[in-house]
């Protein structure tokens, strides 16, 4: 690769800051820019609505790196601007700023963007979204004792701003339109669980309900109202419904698209030169045997990586086992597998719930036993590298045993 023809990294996230890392680790010498539409450094997403949301951890624990990091390791850095077109025929990005860059390799690491609700009085004041490093700041002011927060959307992040501002003293409301928490993730069973556990620390849940409308005087928000028609004092209201993958680059491009930008195990878009890493890529998961798309801190921080080897050609075969955690009060859990929408599972526990010191596992019945596609630990640590392992071997196992705690994971 010529001094001519950079490896281009779009994108100011987790992903990007690691694929860096792989080039730098192989190749000192070929020039790399970075493109972030953020006027800052690449931060990671997690500690947004976990220990900067809670208080416990300055907003600097989010970054990777230092900016001196960047500097020694030659790295341009072209933040507070954004690409708007990739030409993968001409190897060019334009950017907002109306400048060309050519490249020799590209990585879309864009992440995702927000899913908007769509009910009225969503532009008053104090009516957030939590994607970035500002939305978690503006957040974080507004958790106050007594204060009234509604959060809309019962997904991972709707329970950790949830966790974090009773943590603050405010008084919270959940509103949800399935029957549990993270129904489509964990199932009623487990989610019926998350709704316990919030319950137990002072959340009131609304579940089967909508938003009708939100409510303001004066330009900001003062009440939100069900789709039962009740209204909800509210000072903030954060919503949480959902992302989506940021693919308009690639689709523009005429890249391949669905669900995410589609590459293959070595992270190799449709296009000669271009890759895609993190949120935003639905890759070939050669562990799995399918596409998957991932929207968790580990993709992020272990598919950045892989995308920067392979970009710099080394032999890259990425199959992770799926992975990603969450703390909420003084719950820590972990969760690895990968359960394939509209899969009918049943959920076998280790432990009792009721104890919030238990692991669940998703199975199919398979042979004389079942098999585990997923498995989740709530305060049972150093228990993951044993459920990767029964996902990764597809082992079949006794159901009795898998609910056994007595029985080692590893001997199943």
């Amino acid at each position: 690769m010529s001094t001519s023809d950079p490896i281009v990294i779009v994108g100011g996230g987790l992903a990007a800051a690691r694929a860096i890392e792989a080039i730098r680790e192989s190749d000192q010498d070929v020039p790399v820019v970075l493109v972030g539409k953020e006027d800052r450094l690449p931060y990671e997403r997690p500690p947004l609505s976990k220990g900067v949301m809670l208080g416990n951890d300055p907003e600097d624990s989010a970054f990777p790196h230092p900016r001196e990091w960047y500097d020694e390791n030659h790295v341009e850095l072209r933040l507070g601007v954004a690409v708007d077109r990739l030409d993968p025929t001409a190897r060019t990005v334009t950017l907002s700023d109306g400048s060309e860059l050519s490249y020799g390799s590209v990585l879309l690491a864009t992440g995702s963007g927000l899913r908007k609700l769509d009910v009225p009085g969503t532009d008053l004041a104090d009516v957030f979204y939590l994607r970035s490093m500002t939305d978690s700041a503006k957040i974080r002011a507004r958790l106050v004792p007594g204060s009234d927060v509604v959060i809309i959307g019962a997904g991972w992040i709707g329970l950790e701003v949830a966790a974090a501002a009773r943590h603050h003293g405010a008084e919270v409301t959940i509103v949800e339109p399935q029957s549990a928490p993270l129904l489509g993730v964990v199932g009623e069973q487990v989610g019926s669980w998350f709704a316990d556990l919030h319950r137990s620390h002072g959340v009131t849940l609304r579940l089967g309900e909508g938003v009708e409308r939100l409510e303001g005087e004066d330009g900001r928000v003062t009440a939100v109202v069900t789709s039962s028609g009740e209204r909800l004092p509210a000072d903030t209201v954060v919503i949480g419904v959902g992302i989506r993958p940021n693919t308009r680059l690639a689709e523009d491009a005429g890249l391949e698209v669905d669900n995410g930008i589609v590459v293959d195990e070595a992270l190799r878009a449709s296009a000669d030169g271009v890759f895609a890493a993190g949120d935003v890529a639905n890759w070939f998961n050669p562990t799995l045997g399918t596409h998957v798309r991932v929207e968790h801190w580990a993709n992020a921080h272990d598919g950045g990586y892989a995308a920067g080897q392979s970009m710099v050609g080394q032999d890259v075969h990425y199959g992770p086992v799926p992975f990603f955690y969450s703390d909420q009060y003084d719950i820590g859990l972990e969760y690895a597998g990968h359960v394939p929408r509209g899969t009918d599972t049943e959920v076998v526990f280790r432990g009792d719930p009721a104890s919030n010191e238990f692991m669940a596992f998703w199975v199919v019945p398979e042979g004389d036993g079942v098999r585990v596609l997923a498995g989740m630990h709530v305060n049972v640590w150093d228990t993951m590298d044993a459920v990767q392992d029964l996902v990764r071997n597809r082992t079949v196992v006794d159901r009795t045993r898998l609910a056994d705690r007595e029985v080692a994971l590893a001997d199943l």
